[in-house]
C-alpha cells in the first residue's frame, strides 16, 4: 500500500502492507494514507482482520485513526491490532479523538518469541533492531497433509469417494473386512504451507534472518544505500546491500525491499541489492507479490498487481 521512508513523496506513500489470503486481510503497519491506498486497490477496504504495528513511529501508525474512523460506522467484524511495547498506548490515545468504533476491537501487545494462533497459520513476533520497541512478523501455514495416492488406495480396496477423502484427511479406513488402510500407507508426506518475513524500520538483526530462513518472501527495509551506511547505523535502519545480505544468508525465494527513502530512486536500491542477491524487487505503491503454494512455483512480482482493474489489464510477473 506503500513503500516510503518517514515522508509521502508523489511516487511513494507511508509504509504499509496488506496481506491477503483467501479472503482474509492483513496490514503490516498502517502509515498516513493506507485507507485511500486501499480504496485504489483491488483489496478494498473490508476484510481487515488484523493491524500489526512493527513499532509506534508515526510514518508506522498515523493511518489508523482515520481507517477506524471510516470503519465505525462500516463494519461490526472484530479487528484485532498487534504489535511491540507501546502498542496500546498509541491505541488508547488514539481513542479519544475517533470516539466509540462499532466493532470489537482487541489489543495485544507482544514481545519478540510471541506466537499468536490464527485459523490454518500461525502469526510471530521476531526480534528486530531499531530505535524503540520493534518486531518484525512471520506468517507460517500450517503444514498441509501429503498427497494421496489413489491408485494405491485402489489396490488396498478403497474406490469409494468418502473413504478416499478420509484418507487424503489422514484418517484410517477400516473396510467391511474388517482390514485396516492406514492413510500413512496411501498418503505422502505433509506439504508445508507459505511463509513470509514482513520487518518494519529495522538494522540488520539474527532473530529476522532466523526466522526467514528458507521463507518464500522476506520484506524488508532498504532506507539508506550504502553510501550512507553510517547514517543508517545512526538511525536504526538497514541499507540495501545490508537486506541483500540477510536475504542471501537466510536462503529466502524472493526478498522485497520497500520503506524507499526519497533520496534514492527504486533503481538504484535495486542495483544495490542484485549485487548481492539478484532475486530482489524493489516495489512500487500498489505493485503485489504473488506467493503461490509452493508445489506450484516460486513468488512472482506483479507490477501494478494490487491496483483496482479498471480496464481489464492482467499484470503479468516481471523484475524491477
Amino acid at each position: 500500500m506503500g513503500t516510503g521512508a518517514w515522508s509521502p513523496t508523489a511516487e511513494r506513500g507511508l509504509t504499509s502492507t496488506l496481506i491477503a489470503r483467501g479472503s482474509e486481510h492483513l496490514l503490516v503497519d498502517c502509515g498516513e494514507g493506507t485507507q485511500r491506498q486501499m480504496t485504489l486497490s483491488s483489496a478494498g477496504l473490508g476484510h481487515v482482520t488484523a493491524i500489526l504495528v512493527t513499532h509506534c513511529h508515526p510514518d508506522h501508525v498515523l493511518g489508523i485513526p482515520g481507517l477506524f474512523a471510516t470503519w465505525s460506522d462500516a463494519r461490526d467484524a472484530p479487528l484485532l491490532v498487534a504489535g511491540p511495547e507501546g502498542t496500546a498506548r498509541l491505541l488508547a490515545g488514539f481513542r479519544r479523538y475517533h470516539g466509540r468504533l462499532a466493532f470489537p476491537l482487541e489489543v495485544r501487545e507482544v514481545r519478540p518469541g510471541d506466537e499468536l494462533r490464527r485459523e490454518g497459520y500461525a502469526l510471530r513476533a521476531v526480534e528486530s533492531r531499531h530505535s524503540v520497541p520493534s518486531v518484525a512478523w512471520e506468517l507460517e501455514e500450517d503444514p498441509r497433509p501429503g498427497r494421496l495416492d489413489a491408485e494405491a488406495a485402489a489396490r488396498r480396496g478403497v474406490r469409494d469417494g468418502r473413504e478416499l477423502g478420509k484418507l487424503a484427511g489422514g484418517t484410517d479406513v477400516r473396510r467391511p473386512d474388517g482390514s485396516v488402510v492406514a492413510a500413512r500407507e496411501v498418503v505422502g508426506p505433509p506439504r508445508r504451507g507459505r511463509r513470509i518475513v514482513v520487518t518494519g524500520d529495522t538494522m540488520p538483526a539474527a532473530a529476522v534472518e532466523r526466522a526467514a530462513r528458507g521463507a518464500d518472501v522476506l520484506v524488508h527495509e532498504a532506507t539508506f544505500l550504502q553510501r550512507d551506511a553510517d547514517l543508517a547505523a545512526r538511525a536504526g535502519h538497514s541499507t540495501a546491500r545490508e537486506a541483500a545480505g540477510v536475504a542471501a544468508r537466510a536462503g529466502v525465494e524472493l526478498l522485497v525491499l520497500t520503506h524507499v527513502s526519497h533520496r534514492y530512486a527504486g533503481a538504484e536500491v535495486a542495483e544495490e541489492a542484485r549485487a548481492v542477491f539478484p532475486a530482489a524487487v524493489v516495489p512500487d505503491d500498489l505493485d503485489a507479490v504473488s506467493v503461490p503454494l509452493p508445489e506450484h512455483g516460486p513468488p512472482a512480482f506483479l507490477p501494478g498487481g494490487g491496483r483496482a482493474r479498471r480496464g481489464g489489464r492482467v499484470p503479468v510477473p516481471q523484475d524491477r
